[in-house]
């Protein structure tokens, strides 16, 4: 499939197939196209050359006119987007949590079960009355996974969700999309963090700064493709001098890290 924002390609012959319960990594430099194939995975646009099935069924814009189809999609696939506050509307947390099961059509009872034990699973207890943008990044962040697992979705679309984090959210996160995983669910992670990879995913993709999808694999076979990596732009040789000599050594772009130097 192809997709192209008026006359610039976001996608270009990509072609993949994700299986049910796999936890799957998309990784790629910054405009090579994540985002956009994740925004395709969740139906909210769709390609302009060639198609996407969901579950058996085309997914377009035609499919999603059909309100049983519509609502059974929206209820199996959850997407936290990585900007929170493009996701976060609601008055207060508990509302905010309490919109995708309401509009699912649950009864009152279930919404409020739902609610309560996503509050508790995330830890959100004492913000529930609180206005969403009020809240630190982290707490947003987990605010808006708390509104995606309120549907209990079977497909969790995950778009950098890491970016911007303190290393305890962060830690937090990656443990969360791992039980995730372990209780069945589909996931999908775009992200250009590789500790995150080898943290959560068992296969990975990777998508070029030529839009194409450039590799395919399991995670911990792609982590060691060094020149896949450099080629993709995940990944840099940074150099380092010792004794005199100077050697490169392969950093990921999201990697923090701290050189020392002597003074000669």
């Amino acid at each position: 499939m192809h997709y192209h924002y008026e006359e610039t390609a976001a996608l270009i012959d990509v072609s993949l197939t994700v299986a049910p319960g796999e936890s799957v990594a998309l990784l790629g430099a910054n405009g090579s196209g994540k985002s956009t194939l994740l925004k395709m995975l969740d139906g909210l646009v769709f390609p302009t050359a060639g198609n996407i099935r969901a579950f058996g069924e085309e997914l377009s814009e035609q499919s999603l006119r059909d309100e049983s189809f519509s609502i059974d999609f929206r209820r199996r696939v959850g997407f936290v987007f990585q900007n929170s506050d493009a996701q976060l509307f609601s008055p207060s947390v508990w509302e905010e949590i309490a919109f995708g099961p309401l509009h699912l059509g649950l009864p009152e009872e279930e919404i409020e079960k739902r609610v309560q034990d996503t509050l508790h699973i995330l830890g959100l207890e004492h913000l529930r009355d609180r206005p969403p943008y009020h809240l630190s990044g982290g707490e947003k962040k987990k605010v808006a996974l708390a509104s995606v697992l309120a549907i209990n979705p079977d497909v969790l679309l995950f778009d950098e969700p890491t970016a911007g984090l303190d290393p305890k959210t962060e830690s937090f996160l990656a443990r969360l999309i791992v039980q995730l995983s372990a209780a069945g669910k589909t996931v999908i992670t775009a992200t250009q963090d590789l500790r995150l990879v080898d943290a959560v995913a068992t296969r990975a993709l990777i998508l070029g700064e030529d839009h194409r999808l450039a590799g395919d694999g399991p995670a911990a076979a792609i982590l060691k493709d060094r020149e896949l990596l450099l080629t993709a732009n995940l990944i840099h040789d940074h150099p380092h001098r010792h004794d005199g000599v100077e050697h490169f050594h392969p950093h990921s772009h999201a990697e923090q890290h701290e050189h020392h130097h002597n003074g000669n």
